[in-house]
């Protein structure tokens, strides 16, 4: 599945030198890791999603250093603090790459930037269950709007995934409905349910014209492009749902209800990052093992 993607990836790219350069590091770094994992254990959603991540931020570095007319060879300390000064949870996984490159004297050793990432202080559970109920019960507001908040506020999905999902992700066998989050589907509960199953039904006549045919669940004004999560962050705000702080209280109450793993596998969360979690909210299932338990 990952090699497919990688495959079209790499064709996407413009620049020859920058595909040949993603496809270098692909081969020799990525699917060797994956590949020693995978002798060991199915790959999960959150692993191959973590080297997606990495892929595509390694190419934004190379087309935001091209635009500073910096060759990869040539990059400074400057060059790479610029690179990290905006959006560094969002461009963090291209840090794999960065590190590959140098240790492959691809690019001078330089110090990768390091900025704790720690999660916004978040909505309390009564604070959260009261938006969702307030959101739920409101039809004022666009039905695009209600159902991103109740991904954010119930299965704590971020904004920059939303906008990235495909109407394929939607899974209704006519009695029970579920999304593609992790592996398997997550079941969508009652309310929430009728309101996605209402609002894809709808879809099609509130598209614009130019995107009819693009596969997002949340399509964009731009042909074949998603809604821009800035527009969708801010258009939540509106909404009295902040993002961020809202989808840190879902997960913090997820991973108390189960075990960090099995919500990481649910959700397409990295396991390191909801064991952190977990740790943090302390959750009686710190211990837990997968594969090691019996019923």
């Amino acid at each position: 599945m990952f090699e497919r993607w990688l495959a079209q990836r790499i064709a996407a790219t413009a620049d020859t030198e920058h595909a040949r350069m993603l496809q270098h590091f692909a081969t020799w770094h990525q699917l060797r890791k994956l590949r020693a994992k995978a002798a060991k254990s199915p790959l999960g959603t959150s692993t191959t999603q973590e080297s997606r991540q990495q892929i595509t931020q390694a190419g934004a570095f190379l087309v935001w250093l091209a635009a500073r007319h910096v060759a990869l060879d040539a990059c400074t300390q400057t060059d790479l603090d610029a690179w990290h000064a905006e959006k560094y949870a969002t461009r963090r996984p291209a840090q794999a790459f960065l590190r590959w490159c140098m240790e492959t004297r691809r690019m001078p050793r330089l110090t990768i930037p390091n900025r704790p990432t720690t999660n916004p202080h978040p909505m309390g559970q009564h604070q959260r269950i009261t938006a969702l109920q307030r959101v739920l019960a409101g039809d004022s507001t666009s039905p695009r709007v209600r159902l991103a908040a109740c991904l954010v506020l119930l299965f704590a999905q971020p904004v920059s995934r939303i906008v990235r999902m495909v109407t394929d992700d939607v899974v209704h066998d006519g009695r029970h409905v579920a999304l593609r989050l992790g592996d398997p589907p997550t079941p969508v509960p009652e309310p929430v349910a009728a309101l996605l199953l209402d609002y894809l039904q709808a879809l099609p006549a509130n598209t614009p014209a130019i995107n009819q045919d693009s596969p997002w669940l949340f399509p964009g004004r731009g042909p074949s492009q998603p809604m821009n999560p800035g527009t969708l962050r801010d258009a939540l705000r509106k909404l009295g749902v902040p993002a961020e702080k809202g989808r840190t209280s879902a997960i913090r109450q997820l991973v108390l209800q189960a075990p960090a793993p099995v919500i990481a596998q649910a959700l397409g969360y990295h396991d390191k990052s909801t064991t952190r979690i977990a740790t943090d909210a302390g959750a009686p299932w710190k211990n837990y093992a997968p594969g090691a338990h019996s019923s």
